[in-house]
């Protein structure tokens, strides 16, 4: 994903393109879910992911004949974007695979408080008034979301902690170092063509992948057809999604991410119960709504 904001009105046609990017993401972390319940395993997902996502943005690199060219300041910092975006690759489909694929969403949806937070703290930079008034909503949706005292649930706070703190931890952890990625990029590689700077950054977390891969012994690959299914179809709509955002897009008058694209964790909300059963209670879809709605409100506001 790419930082910026789409504040002016826009077409329905790029209204339309911009759910349909937010439904194949959302579509992507379910069908990941089903590669992991099918014996693939996050290293091995985000490496086929990555992989197959460079090569395509290399491809429209190569047939549209983008020049550029790097600074100094670019080759140090491309790297460690890249670096940034594998770290939170690894860590959102971790998150994934231990909870509800909604859920997983929702906590890393806590980017916008990150990215404000590391603001302040790389470069000093204070939080503006509607960031420091969405912050506490964000949070109280997210607590109803996650159920965290375990009243929907019935098993109380620390039953409810036990079952899902480490998926929380990933998804945080991959809040966090998406937002960290993305106030560099604004700072040090906003003047980077959008489609170099996201090959340059799929290739590097394609390589922190590897690396993972390569720690615990080799591919894990899905173990029935179902699982090589998921595979390819979180491929193919992770890929396909960042294709029309970097060729549909801008022909559309819509640069970079829009504050529409927010509504992945709703999509994932139903096709997880539709394709993976997976259900979470009326206050967690409330907490849900509240969560998505701080955070697009946030997004669609002027600056």
């Amino acid at each position: 994903m790419t930082g910026g904001t789409a504040t002016k009105a826009i077409s329905g046609a790029a209204f339309a393109t911009l759910l349909l990017i937010a439904l194949m993401m959302g579509a992507n972390h379910v069908a990941a879910r089903i590669a992991f319940n099918h014996g693939a395993d996050v290293a091995t997902a985000v490496v086929f992911r990555s992989g197959v996502t460079a090569l395509v943005l290399l491809a429209i690199i190569a047939a549209q004949r983008v020049r550029f060219t790097f600074t100094p300041r670019h080759k140090r910092m491309l790297p460690v974007i890249g670096l940034l975006i594998g770290v939170q690759s690894l860590c959102l489909y971790s998150a994934v695979a231990r909870l509800p694929v909604a859920l997983a969403l929702l906590a890393f949806n806590t980017y916008p408080i990150w990215a404000a937070f590391w603001s302040r703290v790389v470069y000093g930079h204070k939080p503006e008034r509607a960031m420091l008034i969405a912050m506490p909503v964000i949070l109280f949706g997210l607590a109803l979301a996650l159920d965290v005292l375990g009243a929907a649930s019935g098993l109380g706070a620390a039953g409810q902690w036990a079952r899902i703190g480490a998926g929380v931890g990933f998804a945080l952890a991959a809040a966090g170092t998406f937002a960290l990625a993305l106030v560099i990029t604004q700072h040090e590689a906003g003047d980077v063509d959008g489609r170099v700077r996201t090959a340059t950054t799929m290739c590097m977390a394609g390589l922190v992948a590897l690396a993972s891969v390569a720690v615990q012994g080799g591919f894990h690959l899905p173990t029935a057809p179902a699982g090589w299914g998921g595979l390819a179809a979180l491929t193919f709509l992770y890929g396909t999604a960042f294709t029309i955002m970097f060729t549909v897009l801008p022909r559309l008058g819509v640069v970079g991410n829009s504050a529409i694209m927010n509504v992945e964790p709703v999509f994932a909300l139903v096709l997880a119960w539709l394709v993976l059963g997976q259900s979470i209670a009326p206050v967690q879809v409330v907490g849900a709504l509240i969560v998505v709605g701080a955070v697009m409100a946030l997004g669609m506001r002027k600056r």
